[in-house]
C-alpha cells in the first residue's frame, strides 16, 4: 500500500520558520513530481510548491521567496522549508505525488494526510 506520511507542522509565531517533510513508502516516486498544497478552513485546497524529479521547482505566487521545496533523490523525503510565516500561512499541509509536476489538484494521485501548520500572530 502507498503511503506518504507528512511530519515537522506544528505552531509558529509569525516571522518564524517550519520544515515540513514527506516520506513515501510502498513504492518509490522515482519520476514523480511531488508537490505540496495546503487547506485552511472554509478554503479550497491550494497549490504551494512542486518539484519535478529532474529538481525543477514551482511555487504559488504567494510564497515565492518564503518557501523552498527539495528533495535529494526519489528515494528520500520531499522537503518544504517555510520562512517569514505569516498567519495567513496557516492551514493544514498536504503533500502529493503526480506523474508531472502541476499546480491543480486533480493531477495527484497520491496523497497524505496532512500536517497542520499554526501561525500565530
Amino acid at each position: 500500500q502507498v503511503q506518504l506520511v507528512e511530519s515537522g507542522g506544528g505552531l509558529v509565531q509569525a516571522g518564524g520558520s517550519l520544515r515540513l517533510s514527506c516520506a513515501a513508502s510502498g513504492r518509490t516516486f522515482t519520476t514523480y513530481a511531488m508537490g505540496w498544497f495546503r487547506q485552511a478552513p472554509g478554503k479550497e485546497r491550494e497549490f504551494v510548491a512542486a518539484i519535478s524529479w529532474r529538481g525543477n521547482t514551482y511555487y504559488a505566487e504567494s510564497v515565492e521567496g518564503r518557501f523552498t521545496i527539495s528533495r535529494i533523490n526519489a528515494k528520500n523525503p520531499v522537503y518544504l522549508q517555510m520562512n517569514s510565516l505569516k498567519p495567513s500561512d496557516t492551514a493544514v499541509y498536504y503533500c502529493a505525488a503526480s506523474s508531472s509536476p502541476s499546480t491543480r489538484t486533480y493531477d495527484y494521485n497520491y496523497w497524505g494526510q496532512g500536517t497542520q501548520v499554526t501561525v500565530s500572530s
